[in-house]
């Protein structure tokens, strides 16, 4: 299917997670994230969704699934949702097995690494996992998270089999907003999600040439930055619980950027850094 340009995180909506996806859903959205990772995700609500949407008419081939293997450090000690005590590639296959469940679903259509795992050689045995999954049929693509280190991200690609399809990662300054990063994924077809894309960014959205530029774009601020975002070949993830804000997230496609205020926006950035 195709990759949606926006993706709906589902991250810390807790007892709201069905009735907020179904809303986003509704409003337009065919993308949703989450993780099998119950300290910030309720994933089987994700699945509750799905199932009232199915019940709608939304059939679940319709929809861009994308969940995580989220590994022991990124778990609540007390709520693993796999055997703490068994090798890591057993964990994998676990962990996506509890995700099949919760989902009520047998595929994802992308199953990401939540964080990147050191040393490399466990690193490759959690990737090789996921490597069975997909070929298996039931994960369409893999990918990456929270991986800021591009050694660790061309090593991966050098070592694997399937190629990471997807690095998703918060869109920041500490990290000089992945510049490097981007460019090499550009170069190599894996295409970049980002998070936290406007909570970690007020300065680029307060910015009086951003303001201006949604002046004359009539649009809001968090509108020309996720369009800025979405000519930058980034898809980014919006966590919102507002109708209106949905709408408007969803409304970032029915213009463009020219040249120049990509420009204007990129300077700001580099600025900030």
């Amino acid at each position: 299917m195709n990759i949606p340009k926006i993706l709906y995180g589902t991250a810390w909506k807790k007892e709201h997670t069905a009735d907020l996806v179904v809303k986003a859903v509704k409003a337009g959205f065919r993308g949703i994230d989450t993780a099998c990772q119950p300290k910030h995700y309720n994933e089987p609500q994700v699945g509750e969704a799905l199932k009232r949407l199915k019940l709608d008419g939304i059939e679940r081939e319709s929809l861009f699934v994308q969940t995580k293997f989220t590994p022991l450090n990124g778990q609540d000690p007390n709520n693993v949702p796999y055997d703490k005590n068994v090798p890591i590639d057993i964990q994998v296959a676990q962990s996506f097995e509890s995700s099949k469940k919760n989902l009520q679903t047998s595929y994802v259509d992308s199953l990401v690494l939540h964080s990147a795992i050191a040393p490399h050689e466990i690193l490759m045995k959690v990737w090789s996992a996921m490597e069975s999954i997909h070929k298996n049929g039931e994960a369409n693509k893999i990918g990456i998270s929270n991986c800021y280190d591009l050694q660790v991200l061309k090593q991966l690609y050098s070592d694997s089999n399937i190629k990471p399809s997807f690095l998703q990662n918060r869109f920041y300054e500490q990290t000089n907003y992945d510049v490097d990063l981007r460019k090499w994924c550009d170069e190599h077809g894996i295409i970049y999600q980002s998070f936290w894309s406007l909570t970690a960014n007020p300065h680029v959205l307060m910015s009086q040439t951003v303001i201006n530029i949604a002046k004359f774009y009539n649009k809001t601020e968090e509108q020309i930055f996720f369009r800025f975002l979405s000519q930058s070949n980034i898809i980014p993830l919006t966590g919102t619980t507002s109708d209106k804000h949905m709408n408007q997230d969803l409304n970032v496609f029915d213009f463009e950027l020219n040249i120049e205020d990509i420009e204007k926006i990129n300077n700001i950035l580099h600025t900030s850094y």
